[in-house]
C-alpha cells in the first residue's frame, strides 16, 4: 500500500550542470539542478528569482548548461572555471564534458522562481564521450545527480536494459 505523503516534489534525482551567463566581459556562474527537458527542441532551467545571474540572462537572452561529472565535482561550488566562447557567445567551461548553448524562447515565472525555456543552438562535448554514430555516451560520460530531500549527489548507474525491452 501507497502512503500520500502530500505535495511532495519528487521527480529526483537530475543532473548537476552549472549554468553559465556572460557579464560584460566575465562569465558568470551558478550551480543548478532545476533542469528538464520540455520537448525534442526545447530544455527548461529553473532558477530562484533572486539569483544574479537571473537579470544577465534576460540582457543576453542566453545561457550556457554545463554538465557536472566527477572530475569537476569539486570545483562546481567554488563557481570558478577556465572557459571558452561557443559560437554564440556563452561562457563554455573548458573542464565540462558537455556544454549546451541555449537561447532564451520564453520565460515562465512562478512563486519565487524563473523558468527559462530555451532552444538549443549547440552542443558540446569532448570526443571521447561520443559514440561510432556521433551520439553522446552516458555510459562514459556519467553525469553527477542531484537529490533534493537529502541534498546528496549520486554516481548514475549501469545499463539495465534498452527501451521497451522489458515488454510481458
Amino acid at each position: 500500500m501507497k502512503k500520500n505523503i502530500g505535495s511532495a516534489l519528487a521527480l529526483y534525482p537530475t543532473p548537476v550542470t552549472v549554468i553559465g551567463a556572460m557579464n560584460g566581459e566575465n562569465p558568470t556562474w551558478t550551480l543548478v539542478a532545476h533542469i528538464g527537458i520540455i520537448g525534442h527542441d526545447r530544455v527548461l532551467v529553473s532558477l530562484a528569482a533572486p539569483h544574479h545571474i537571473n537579470h544577465l540572462i534576460k540582457e543576453g537572452n542566453k545561457l550556457s548548461i554545463n554538465i557536472v561529472d566527477e572530475k569537476i565535482l569539486p570545483k562546481a561550488d567554488s563557481e570558478v572555471f577556465d572557459f571558452e566562447l561557443g559560437e554564440e557567445g556563452t561562457p563554455i567551461i573548458k573542464e565540462a564534458p558537455l556544454a549546451i548553448e541555449c537561447k532564451v524562447e520564453d520565460i515562465y515565472n512562478t512563486q519565487n522562481f524563473e523558468s527559462f525555456i530555451c532552444s538549443i543552438s549547440g552542443t558540446y562535448v569532448e570526443e571521447e564521450h561520443l559514440n561510432e554514430e556521433g551520439k553522446v555516451n552516458y555510459n562514459t560520460l556519467k553525469p553527477v545527480l542531484f537529490e533534493f530531500p537529502t541534498y546528496e549527489y549520486l554516481k548514475t548507474g549501469e545499463v539495465i536494459g534498452k527501451c521497451l525491452s522489458f515488454k510481458e
